[in-house]
């Protein structure tokens, strides 16, 4: 027997009224203010800032590459004078003009295929020009800067097949292309400079860490085409909790059998960026990829109950629960991102996007 529901008809039309009440549902009234979808207009010319800007009001992914603009953009601006004095606040918390000069430490953390590619260049800007203060990077994304300025990168393909690479010996990072030739050189620079620092190690009492050997590498390489150099310069900490998980790890394996005894610690450097956040009246945090040192910046910001803005950048999903594919909410539940922080996730690849961001933001002249 049929539902008398489904039978019954719109006298009107003739329409079935359960299918003219399903297609014409009423809608709620949409909040005053919401931003309307429109893209950009190309009848205008072509004006990059401003089809940038239309990002804000396009959808799907370019929205939050607006949101992580507007983001940054107010981790940058603000300053301690923004809030309240309170009864925590003592000594030159109190000073107006103080206050004024109080920013949100920003960091920033990479993998090492951003420093293989030509996003190496705009994070060179970023630290070059003191706009972060922080930095946490992998291991290659600590030897990949100094290789370049020993060698070059060229472009490749992904293509590329890998037992014809190795027979001529080239090494393939996704389309581009590192010959092993520049490892050798890499490993001809970075010799005689452990060597020195096992002699201070012995000589003088120094107790390396992974930021210490890093400043005094960026020193060492006096080249102003390397991030580190400008870490070193400028006294930007560079924090990298796996530093033997790479080529410079290849290379201290070696040395401990040709000059055995070089001891890195990795406690003072655990104490070192924990205390970064720890001690921060703001916090902003820009993490490019992920695994490492997406957790290992969440993680200091932890121990001050969260990070005041976020901005992840990556193509990870999270339905395998890696911490890489996580969205900032799964931070805010362990406390890593603070409940009424700023935050967004851009679904993208990095090298697409953040020289892009970094245009709309930090270089932007604001």
């Amino acid at each position: 027997m049929s539902n008398p529901s489904e039978t019954s008809q719109d006298n009107s039309t003739g329409i079935p009224a359960i299918a003219s009440a399903a297609v014409f549902a009423s809608s709620s009234q949409i909040p005053e203010g919401t931003k309307l979808i429109r893209g950009y207009d190309f009848d205008n010319g072509v004006d990059y800032n401003a089809l940038l800007k239309s990002y804000a009001t396009t959808g799907f992914q370019a929205a939050s590459f607006s949101r992580a603009v507007e983001i940054i953009n107010n981790m940058r601006a603000w300053r301690l004078s923004d809030e309240p004095i309170t009864d925590n606040d003592q000594g030159d918390d109190l000073d107006i003009e103080h206050r004024k000069s109080v920013k949100c430490k920003v960091f920033l953390g990479y993998t090492s295929n951003l420093i293989s590619c030509g996003v190496r260049e705009t994070i060179k800007y970023l630290v070059k020009n003191k706009m972060v203060d922080v930095v946490v990077a992998t291991a290659g994304g600590v030897e990949e800067d100094f290789i370049k300025c020993l060698a070059p990168t060229y472009m490749g393909a992904f293509t590329n097949k890998g037992s014809e690479l190795r027979s001529k010996g080239l090494n393939r990072i996704g389309n581009l292309i590192v010959p092993n030739d520049n490892y050798c050189k890499f490993e001809e620079w970075v010799m005689p400079i452990l060597d020195q620092l096992l002699l201070e190690q012995k000589r003088d009492g120094i107790v390396w860490t992974p930021s210490k050997i890093i400043h005094r590498l960026g020193k060492e390489i006096n080249h102003p085409d390397s991030i580190y150099y400008w870490a070193y310069k400028n006294d930007i900490p560079v924090y990298c909790p796996a530093i033997t998980d790479g080529s410079l790890g290849d290379m201290i394996y070696f040395h401990s059998f040709r000059n055995p005894g070089l001891v890195v610690d990795l406690v003072q450097d655990i104490r070192g960026v924990n205390g970064q956040a720890v001690y921060a009246k703001k916090t902003g945090i820009i993490i490019l990829g992920g695994g490492l040192v997406k957790h290992h910046i969440c993680n200091a910001n932890l121990m001050r109950n969260g990070a005041d803005f976020a901005v992840f950048i990556n193509t990870a999903q999270e339905f395998d629960g890696s911490d890489a594919g996580a969205r900032p909410d799964e931070a805010v539940s362990w406390g890593k991102i603070k409940v009424d922080a700023e935050s967004v996730k851009v679904y993208a690849e990095a090298s697409l996007v953040f020289p892009l961001i970094v245009a709309q933001t930090f270089a932007s002249g604001n």
